[in-house]
């Protein structure tokens, strides 16, 4: 399987896509909606706002 680290996160206060790369090393619990500004932060039991919001899981989820 090829490891993916770029990945389209959705924001879910606004709905606009942006491409984004994702830590190889951390997780990331935050992220800033370019659009809107909102404070995005992962669900409860995501490790991530990737795992939470983006088409692809974050790259330590993908090594499971």
């Amino acid at each position: 399987m090829e490891m993916r680290t770029k990945t389209k996160l959705t924001c879910p206060e606004c709905g606009s896509a942006q491409e984004v790369e994702m830590p190889m090393n951390a997780c990331q619990f935050f992220y800033e909606c370019v659009d809107c500004k909102a404070s995005i932060t992962a669900k409860a039991g995501d490790c991530c706002v990737f795992c939470s919001y983006a088409d692809v899981p974050c790259p330590s989820k993908q090594l499971e």
